[in-house]
């Protein structure tokens, strides 16, 4: 299995994340990506790409505009005020706070805009970000063209992740979807269903919301209750798409403390109705926070579990593009992402 990555991952590399009422050394770190290629490189998983520049039109194709222009220039804004360090939001327009004809209104201030983009305070722009987001999505883009020209899979060691950034809003250490925008490039090159498996600890909320109303992108979660973990608000058992998307998305809640044994079993229903959809492609939301020693998650999986979950994932019998996600134990991230791969690989 081929691996496309971006050294200038590097460049977001947020010191400070507002978590559970406290500020603390961010967990989504460079780190996380350099232990991961490093085993895929020790292992001899395959060989390394660096991505190609596919621009801004397949981002666009899924994200609204407004979204991508305020991430390019969001840092700039910020540092023109004279401030130095992470931009993070500190006030939301929540219902009641927004009115008018047009509906929510967007401030000239910075520090409007980034309440009406962002979800939480838990996610930092810096000078280097829109670089590492754009080259983010284009390892996405890179391994999906590997899986459409004719691969069987393809690793997208994507960073920062994605799969909470919808169409108008990032958060949860996401600015651009690289899930959805790899789906969304499947479709325009003709296949004329995708499948998208997220297996991280956290709901794909951005996921969700990007591809709700739609048929042609199937969106399936398993994740921690939102009833107990973030992001709260979506990630619910009766949320199953509206209008042409109804029945066309699954979410599989589960609590904190599940082991393989509950998970593998939520994991089976979810295979099944992947089958039954009769997608061409699929592309798994890979987030290894799932495990036991996680600092920010409350499931049990082990080592052992993952090569599993890539066993597991290619009963699907489809050409598979994973993208990285989550995972913040970093010490054990290399070894549990590689599992995945190397069970995937060794099914098919």
């Amino acid at each position: 299995m081929r691996t496309v990555f971006s050294e200038d991952h590097r460049l977001q590399d947020g010191k400070h994340e507002l978590l559970e009422g406290q500020f603390m050394k961010a967990h989504e770190s460079p780190s996380r990506a350099e232990i991961v290629i490093e085993r895929v490189r020790s292992t001899k998983l395959g060989e390394v790409l660096s991505p190609s520049d596919f621009g801004l039109d397949p981002i666009l194709k899924v994200h609204d505009k407004g979204l991508v222009d305020f991430l390019a220039v969001a840092w700039d804004e910020w540092a023109a005020t004279g401030r130095t360090f992470d931009a993070l939001p500190h006030v939301w327009p929540v219902p009641g706070l927004s009115r008018g004809a047009l509906g929510r209104r967007i401030s000239d201030c910075i520090d409007g805009k980034l309440g009406h983009y962002a979800i939480d305070a838990g996610t930092p722009i810096m000078s280097g970000t829109w670089a590492a987001v754009k080259a983010s999505a284009n390892v996405a883009l890179t391994a999906q063209k590997l899986v459409a020209t004719g691969e069987r899979s393809a690793f997208a060691l994507c960073r920062p992740p994605g799969h909470h950034a919808g169409s108008d809003f990032y958060g949860g250490y996401c600015f651009l979807n690289n899930a959805g925008i790899a789906a969304q490039a499947f479709r325009d090159q003709g296949a004329k269903r995708v499948a998208i498996l997220d297996v991280d600890y956290h709901h794909g909320n951005g996921t969700q919301q990007m591809f709700y109303e739609r048929d042609d992108v199937l969106t399936i979660s398993l994740h921690a209750d939102p009833r107990q973990e973030f992001p709260y608000f979506l990630g619910y058992a009766d949320e199953m798409g509206v209008g042409a998307g109804e029945g066309y998305h699954m979410n599989l809640p589960l609590p904190w403390g599940t082991d393989w044994r509950a998970y593998a079993e939520a994991l089976e229903i979810a295979l099944k109705r992947i089958r039954q959809y009769g997608a061409e492609a699929l592309v798994v939301s890979l987030g290894l926070d799932t495990f036991e020693h996680d600092p920010i998650s409350r499931f049990k999986l082990v080592h052992d579990d993952y090569q599993r979950l890539g066993d597991r994932i290619a009963w699907a019998d489809l050409p598979t593009l994973f993208v990285m996600e989550g995972g913040y134990a970093v010490e054990a991230l290399g070894v549990n992402t590689v599992n995945v791969l190397m069970g995937f690989e060794q099914r098919t």
